[in-house]
């Protein structure tokens, strides 16, 4: 994999400062140095003690990643919603874990992934996961194709500057039409899974809006500001409005209704670290989302 820029700055610099702006980390240097890749400046083999000025080339060819023979194939189908040469964006099914486990160790995402990277025979192999989501949660999942753009996507997570948004159906009706649910969340000493609202947990925080009220749920979008684990589904079961169907924080939860937390990752926007561009990649809703959307339209109260 090559990336290429072009100096745009008028102050001469050396081509390790340069490639500091460019988030190249330290690591990856040792690789293109140690394992098959190459560092140019139009066209030549450089150093990176070298001075480079405006409208130089760089050129950075970034070694190719053989991947684990740990992780396990499955050629099961995924269903792309983007890809280009640096991201893999794809729509996860319910019932489906993000990574394997002692549990699940070929049915996963991670796993049909790298069944389509074999059967399209890509050079890089590695499997960067960028983004992940709970087992029955449904929506868009992040996949990088190497290590250069699954740093960049790091740093952008770290900065908050990866828009990520969720279509949630809760239980009752929130009255209020908007939200910030500031509350820290920690792991539950008694169990590996569960989290709960925890003085000494992380910080957390989750914004959302009301698009649908129904007789005794409603529909909303949320958005993201920190990450943690089961962060939606616990700050609405905070808030006595447990997601529907979600049986982990909701020992009444209804599941005549829908099978699983009633919880869809709806959309995914960023820039385009390689073309400067902004990228939106939304996901429709699931089938069983789309049939608990319709009963629950019977029942809608405004």
């Amino acid at each position: 994999m090559k990336i290429e820029w072009t100096v745009k700055s008028q102050q001469p610099m050396t081509l390790k400062s340069f490639l500091k702006t460019k988030n190249i980390s330290k690591r990856l240097l040792a690789k293109v140095k140690f394992q098959g890749g190459r560092l140019e400046v139009n066209h030549q083999l450089s150093r990176v003690r070298k001075t480079v000025l405006q409208g130089d080339l760089i050129s950075l060819t970034i070694p190719i990643e053989t991947g684990s023979d740990v992780l396990e194939i499955s050629h099961k189908k995924i269903d792309v919603l983007f890809e280009d040469d640096h991201f893999l964006i794809v729509n996860k099914p319910s019932s489906i874990p993000s990574v394997p486990s002692s549990i699940y160790r070929n049915h996963t995402m991670a796993n049909r992934v790298k069944g389509y990277i074999e059967k399209n025979n890509y050079k890089h192999k590695t499997i960067h996961i960028v983004t992940r989501l709970d087992k029955d949660t449904t929506g868009v999942m992040i996949f990088a194709k190497h290590s250069l753009a699954h740093s960049y996507l790091d740093q952008l997570l770290q900065e908050k500057n990866l828009y990520k948004e969720y279509v949630a159906f809760a239980e009752g009706v929130i009255e209020k039409p908007s939200g910030l649910i500031n509350m820290p969340i920690g792991r539950m000493e008694d169990s590996i899974i569960k989290r709960q609202i925890d003085d000494m947990g992380k910080p957390s925080l989750t914004e959302y809006w009301v698009k649908q009220r129904y007789t005794d749920a409603t529909k909303v979008k949320v958005q993201l500001h920190t990450g943690r684990t089961h962060q939606i589904r616990v700050h609405f079961a905070a808030l006595n409005h447990a997601l529907l169907g979600d049986t982990l924080y909701n020992s009444k939860a209804n599941n005549d209704l829908i099978e699983r937390q009633a919880l869809h990752c709806a959309k995914v926007s960023f820039k385009h670290p390689f073309t400067d561009s902004q990228l939106t990649v939304e996901a429709p809703l699931s089938e069983d989302l789309i049939l608990l959307t319709n009963q629950l339209e019977s029942m809608r109260r405004d």
